[in-house]
């Protein structure tokens, strides 16, 4: 582990165009659950599973009990950056991270300070009313109870990308243009199984393709350093925050 550590370090030394890809295991050791992992509780709560009711169709037909679940299990007003989260922004803050690409929709990038943040999957903090497309906050949407209205009467909705909905067209050009002009590329806390999204990571044609995650990915044989432990640990070791 001190090797790669050190290994990494060099990298990010030589390097002035970095790009980080992450996914829910960055924000899990901010205590965000990854909505995949499957627990009593949520067996106990749902009829269906987790992909069912995060469909365009689903939140559609069953707008309650979406964002019964969405409030449960997608909604957490008191979760704060991560060393990982911190770092990122401390090394744009250095001029060496161009940017952050995110599959995740809680924000916490930008708490930590980082600037340029590219949410391929939306964010909580953006909701609008699907009549008037009248703005919401995350604290308003939280503190309504049941459907989220607007004061128009129309039903707001989080700007989240839901199965069956496309990515944000401009977003992955973004990301595109940034992963391919990047010297190095960071994916963190993604086991890069969701698509579009992880194809996202073909478009780096460099040399300095870091990957860490807790378990192995689709990607490890391609990368030139594979660290399987904690993102927010590693980090800790490799920038001072």
């Amino acid at each position: 582990m001190e090797e790669k550590i050190k290994a990494l370090k060099k990298m990010i030394d030589g390097s002035d165009n970095i790009v980080f890809f992450g996914g829910a295991g960055v924000s899990t050791e901010s205590g965000v659950p990854d909505f995949r992992s499957v627990d009593g509780l949520y067996n106990q709560e749902y009829d269906y599973p987790p992909e069912t009711i995060l469909s365009h169709t689903f939140y559609r037909k069953n707008t309650e009990e979406f964002y019964r679940f969405y409030r449960n299990k997608m909604l957490f007003p008191d979760v704060k950056p991560n060393a990982a989260h911190k770092a990122l922004a401390k090394l744009e803050k250095m001029g060496k991270l161009k940017c952050v690409i995110t599959q995740n929709i809680d924000g916490l990038h930008q708490a930590a300070g980082s600037q340029t943040v590219y949410e391929l999957h939306g964010s909580v903090h953006r909701n609008h009313c699907q009549a008037c497309g009248k703005f919401y906050g995350f604290d308003e949407v939280y503190r309504m109870k049941g459907v989220p209205k607007c004061e128009c009467g129309g039903v707001i909705k989080p700007d989240v990308v839901l199965y069956e909905e496309g990515l944000d067209q401009r977003t992955i050009q973004l990301s595109v243009q940034a992963i391919a002009g990047a010297d190095m590329l960071i994916i963190g806390g993604t086991s890069l199984a969701v698509y579009p999204a992880a194809g996202l990571v073909d478009y780096y044609r460099g040399n300095k393709l870091v990957l860490i995650n807790k378990s192995k990915t689709q990607k490890d044989q391609r990368a030139d350093l594979v660290i399987n432990e904690p993102i927010g640990e590693v980090f800790r070791q490799v920038v001072e925050i």
